[in-house]
Formats: structure tokens, sequence, C-alpha cells
């Protein structure tokens, strides 16, 4: 259960959320959680303002580190050293989810989007994701910046481009969004995060399920000193690089 406000709208388990689900139509429940986060004005530009100013500094600090880090991966393995994938932010009023390219610093081999057909059968979590502990498409240099989360760097241009925000949901697959139901739908409820609570709980070492309690979780409690907080675990995981695969 997603310990929370009376007040904020978010159903904590599959079983609420299924009886919830049955008095309105599909997406009912992320919409009014959407609703209500949309009404908090002020915290919201205090976030975006946040965001900028942050992403904008991490980018400029990194930006020299980053293109030895480019030469680096380009000479381990072919292929260009960046990644672009098709994410989803949130569910359009048209009920069409919005896409955009999520980038990171290539850690797999060029073709392991064609490969990955042939693993599914390899799956270690239950649910609409995919996860491998000795995933063969991981190249040397991407099994240390997975590690430390060194590969997700390049998303704080999408941040800064306003597509995601530094904390949240993680966004997801287009083809797992297909597989949600109403009560993982309401992840989709704010603007997806380069880290949030999934990434400081345990990360590969969770399930799905797992994953979406403490997405809603965050979004039911979510605040500046929220955000604040688990930027400072973030930095800690990111350091020891704890729970990744």
């Amino acid at each position: 259960m997603v310990p929370a406000e009376v007040r904020v709208p978010v159903s904590g388990t599959r079983e609420r959320a299924r009886k919830d689900a049955r008095k309105g139509k599909r997406y009912s429940l992320m919409r009014s959680a959407e609703a209500w986060d949309r009404s908090r004005l002020g915290y919201r530009v205090v976030k975006r303002a946040f965001d900028i100013v942050f992403s904008l500094a991490v980018i400029l600090v990194a930006l020299v580190p980053s293109i030895i880090l480019c030469v680096a991966i380009r000479l381990d393995s072919p292929g260009w050293p960046l990644y672009g994938q098709k994410r989803v932010g949130r569910i359009g009023p048209n009920g069409k989810p919005r896409e955009f390219t999520m980038w990171k610093f290539r850690s797999m081999v060029k073709d392991a989007d064609r490969q990955l057909e042939s693993l599914l059968d390899k799956n270690e979590v239950e649910g609409p994701m995919f996860k491998m502990a000795d995933d063969p498409r991981v190249t040397r240099i991407g099994h240390f910046i997975r590690r430390h989360s060194i590969d997700e760097f390049p998303q704080f241009a999408n941040v800064l481009l306003g597509q995601m925000s530094v904390v949240g949901p993680r966004p997801p697959l287009p083809r797992e969004v297909e597989q949600y139901d109403e009560w993982a739908m309401q992840r989709l409820a704010v603007k997806p995060g380069l880290t949030g609570p999934w990434q400081v709980g345990g990360r590969s070492n969770l399930d799905f399920d797992d994953m979406v309690r403490l997405d809603l979780g965050y979004i039911a409690r979510r605040g500046v000193k929220t955000d604040l907080v688990l930027i400072l675990q973030t930095i800690a995981v990111v350091c020891t690089g704890k729970g990744a695969h």
C-alpha cells in the first residue's frame, strides 16, 4: 500500500485501482493524479527552475569528460557513442503516449535492439520490463558506466529541453506502456525523471511491481524536500554502484 495523504488521488494497490477503474474510463486514475499535480503551480515552477539550472551546470562541467568518454566508447566497440531510444513521457489528451527520444552513452553493442527478441525468454523480472544480470550485449566500458549510472548523463539534455525532470518516475518504453494496467498507468501522471525512488531503492534488484509502488509513493509525497533527498541519495548510489547490473 502506498502511504499518502487522503487528498492525493493515487490508488496504492492494484486491487484498489481495479475497483476505481470500474467507475470510469481507462486512464481515469492517471488523469485524477495528473490534475492534482497540475494544481500545485508553486512547486512546479520551482521544480522547473531547478531542472534548468542544475542540468545546465552538469552539462557544462561534464562536457570535456563526456567527449573523452565518447572516444573511449567508440574505440571499445563499433557504432555511435550516443544512443537514442524512444520513451514515453505522459499520455496525451487524445489518449496516445507522448514519445520523445531519450539519450544515453551507448553501453551495449550497436545492434542491441535487434538482439533483444532472442533474449526475452531470459528476462529476470516479472511484468512489462526487461532485466538481465549478465546481458551479453553490454560492452566492457558499458559494464562500468551502467554500474555507476554514467550512461544516463546525456539525459540532462532531455531535462534542459523540458522532456524530463531531474527527479521523477523513469520513462518507460512504448511497448511496456502497452502492457500497463490502470494501476501502473498512474506513474505516467507526472513528468518522467532522470532519477527517482527506483534508482535509490534497489534498481535492478526490484521487480516491476516494486518499481510502480515506489513511483506512486513518490507521486503522492513529492515536493522540494523529497526531490532534494532523492538527489542526494542518487549521488551516493552512483558512487557505490549499489543495485546496478
